[in-house]
């Protein structure tokens, strides 16, 4: 015999379809009807090549290098070398950077529920093929255009698709387009268009691809990188001429000097460093099974000072306890005994949740609580899924004896009117953290809008909300961080309040009813800033909460993983999805915790603070040496003298004091929030310090030219200029390296000690053209080094209150 409560919906439902058979999905691939589009997390091996040989910069350190082999010798083409093994590292730390993407996006690849033989079963996205029968429920995203077979009150939002921000519902013999997600009920559809047939599909995967450009580092990097192409081409020119006739027409001198100019110029390993910090931090956060689908997500929560978290699975973990059912006046028909009448709601609460098929965590905690009875058993006639929107699901259900009637569950100050006494007892519950629903008799229609109005209030059903243990101490990081943390949640305002205070949120005593804010951007963003707790959100008002806040200037993340928060996540700086979230959550976010942790976030927030601020802080030595390659070129072109160094002499600084140190520099802890205007930030700083070393050494340079005759010379002078700058530098190196901590203060010595030992070495010295004469020249180099030394502290301090960040 059926179950009559199995069969409810065949009243309104035509037959499930079966779906394909085996032979006919054999017959599918066999033709290539195969939903083959590549969803990939990251760039492809060769992608990954290219971008990290074929680059403009490496194109032009390649033609220098090979003008140096032919001009020779070996030691001034060493700059080669270095760019060789800068791109090498580049393409291996990315290489493992995709390895982790790749192994992580498969963890959280969604897999579609499709029927196959008349059975469901989950499959890749990749394994449907034409015709395939996909089964829809709550938070489901659409991988495939298609064509709706079966519909039980199905509500589809194509925001992201076509902009409207009302859901849609949908009909059997409706289409429907992949990339649009389920926000309420049920359904089945046959997929029509698959593979790269689906427009909408590739534009899905092309938005979610793994990229490593947008963004303001890399933005502000190309801008430095274009003004320094344009200043390379005049100044070269300059220098060829210069050298060609001061050295007695020895051309090959002459373009020794010239390429030895040119290359400093170029802070060719800035990129490199910080492609290679990126993909540092992808290994990283994916160590804490932490998936970054776009590399600008690092970067983003680095700047972030304003993270908007949804209650309901950040805060608190998904299920929830059944602690209490109050009866209220009309509970049950007249005449009936209190005891029954409470059996009677029991009844009703579990014919309730038998009649949904995809039962969200209130629901399910109640099902859990009250299963549906044994012995004769109720029937659903009709059906309302829940929605986020509405706040409420309902059905019409018949009783074993015959009795039929429409129920409502859902939030109590929607059900309600204002002033019913049934909310003084909501108010009592949600001041204590306890989420409540109302169960409640309609005297309308499903399907009346005014299904709300007159309802006959039943009972209270009181969920205990597990808190999540780490909340409390992520919530005390943030506020540690100086980011201001706003819980956004459709649940009451008092109870949200109330679980947050129990977490130690500051603000959460003042709890704000998010149905009385202000529509108007500019309003709304004044209350979201003075408050910290919004309850009654919508979906779309949680889109234009997050608006607001942008608006005023800040930088948001967003939390969520149920369907209501898709939209705040797509418009978010940073949307960071649980991976238990529903599957469009996980689509539109940049960021996706797979193990579903909160307390994961200030991990990624401090890997996005270390990436930022010691690229930040490791550019201003780059840029540094930039200025004053640049300077001591013009310097050298005006007055006509030879060009100090030759390209090993530079290669060596730039190790010593920029490549190895900026190395580690870039990978050190961080927890300094990113600022904006990255040039002007970098910029402040290494002008003037570039100048005082260009001008410094150039000082040097000639002081030397003036002290030093006779054969030999040119080397002494130019050991000379070296020392000046090289001093200089590390005390460029010194002051970036601030604040000290042993390793820094170890850095810093180590790299003078190689300096030294090159000094000593006479290989070394033949090797590098370095052999200091005298005594006078070198200690009139340490003090010209001293005095623009003091000069670099005095500019440092005098920077930063002129121009402060």
């Amino acid at each position: 015999m059926s179950d009559p409560a199995q069969t409810a919906t065949e009243e309104h439902l035509p037959a499930p379809h079966p779906g394909l058979s085996a032979p006919e999905v054999a017959e599918r691939v066999a033709r290539g009807e195969v939903n083959d589009v590549p969803v990939r997390s990251s760039r492809s091996t060769a992608e990954i090549v290219r971008a990290n040989v074929f680059t403009r910069f490496n194109a032009i350190i390649g033609v220098l290098f090979l003008i140096i082999l032919v001009v020779g010798p070996i030691q001034d083409g060493l700059f080669g070398f270095v760019i060789v093994a800068n791109t090498a590292i580049g393409i291996i730390q990315e290489l493992r950077a995709k390895k982790t993407l790749d192994s992580l996006a498969v963890i959280g690849e969604a897999r579609p529920t499709v029927r196959r033989d008349g059975a469901p079963c989950a499959i890749p996205t990749s394994g449907i093929v034409l015709d395939d029968v996909i089964e829809l429920g709550p938070g489901d995203k659409c991988v495939v255009d298609g064509r709706v077979l079966e519909a039980d009150g199905l509500e589809i939002d194509e925001s992201l698709l076509t902009g409207e921000a009302d859901p849609v519902l949908k009909r059997p013999g409706d289409s429907v387009m992949s990339g649009s997600f389920v926000v309420a009920g049920g359904g089945a559809f046959a997929a029509t268009k698959v593979g790269r047939e689906a427009y909408a599909a590739q534009l899905a995967e092309e938005a979610s691809r793994f990229t490593l450009v947008h963004s303001e580092l890399r933005t502000g990097i190309s801008q430095i990188l274009k003004y320094v192409t344009w200043m390379m081409f005049p100044t070269a020119i300059g220098l060829i001429l210069s050298q060609w006739i001061l050295q007695d027409h020895d051309w090959r001198e002459a373009v020794r000097r010239m390429v030895a100019g040119i290359v400093p110029m170029v802070p060719e390993g800035l990129v490199l460093l910080t492609s290679v910090a990126f993909a540092i931090g992808v290994i990283r956060l994916g160590r804490r099974q932490c998936l970054v689908q776009e590399l600008p997500a690092i970067e983003g929560l680095a700047r972030v000072d304003v993270v908007c978290l949804d209650k309901t699975g950040t805060l608190t973990e998904g299920g929830m306890d059944v602690s209490e059912l109050r009866l209220l006046n009309g509970e049950a028909p007249a005449g009936t005994a209190p005891e029954k009448g409470e059996a009677y709601v029991r009844q009703v609460l579990g014919a309730l949740g038998k009649a949904d098929p995809r039962p969200n965590a209130s629901l399910q905690a109640i099902i859990d609580a009250y299963p549906s009875p044994d012995g004769p058993h109720w029937q659903c006639t009709d059906s309302l899924p829940f929605s986020s929107a509405r706040k409420y699901s309902g059905a019409a259900l018949r009783s074993p004896d015959g009795e039929s009637a429409t129920w409502l569950l859902g939030a109590p100050d929607v059900l309600l009117p204002a002033g019913d006494p049934a909310l003084a007892h909501v108010e009592e519950l949600n001041a204590k953290g306890l989420r409540v629903l109302l169960l409640a008799r309609a005297t309308r229609g499903l399907d009346d809008p005014g299904v709300t109005d007159g309802v006959r209030p039943t009972g209270l059903v009181v969920l205990e909300q597990r808190l999540r243990p780490d909340a409390g101490a992520t919530l005390r990081y943030f506020a540690e961080q100086d980011v201001s943390a706003k819980v956004i949640s459709g649940d009451n305002a008092v109870s949200v309040g109330a679980v947050a205070a129990k977490l130690g949120l500051t603000g959460a005593k003042g709890p704000v009813d998010a149905r009385k804010l202000p529509a108007e951007r500019e309003a709304m963003g004044r209350a979201l800033d003075e408050g910290a707790v919004f309850g009654r959100v919508t979906p779309q008002q949680k889109r234009d909460m997050v608006g607001a806040l942008q608006h005023r200037g800040h930088t948001v993340a967003m939390t969520g993983d149920g369907v209501n928060d898709v939209l705040a996540l797509k418009d978010a700086d940073i949307g960071v999805s649980m991976g238990s979230g529903s599957e469009a959550t996980r689509a539109v976010a940049q960021i996706v915790l797979l193990n579903n942790s909160f307390a994961t976030l200030p991990s990624v927030v401090a890997e996005g603070r270390r990436v930022i601020g010691n690229i930040t802080r490791v550019a201003t030595l780059f840029l540094t040496k930039t200025v004053y390659s640049v300077l001591l070129a013009i310097l050298v072109v005006c007055s006509q003298v030879p060009y100090p160094f030759l390209p090993r002499h530079l290669t060596l600084l730039s190790t010593l004091t920029i490549g190895v140190p900026a190395f580690f520099l870039a990978l050190a802890p961080n927890k300094e929030r990113a600022k904006p205007h990255f040039v002007r930030r970098v910029m402040r700083y290494a002008i003037p310090a570039g100048v005082i070393a260009g001008v410094a050494t150039f000082a040097a340079y000639l002081l030397a030219r003036h002290y030093y005759t006779g054969p030999g010379a040119r080397d002494a002078e130019t050991s000379a200029a070296t020392l000046t700058l090289f001093l200089i530098s590390l005390w460029v190196l010194a002051i970036i390296a601030r604040p000290y901590t042993w390793w820094r203060i170890g850095l810093v010595l180590a790299m003078a000690a190689g300096f030294l030992v090159v000094l000593a070495t006479p290989w070394l010295q033949h090797f590098f053209a370095l052999k200091l004469v005298g005594e006078t020249m070198p200690w009139a180099a340490v003090a010209i080094a001293a005095v623009a030394a003091a000069t670099l502290e005095l500019a440092w301090r005098w920077v930063g209150r002129r121009f402060p960040a």
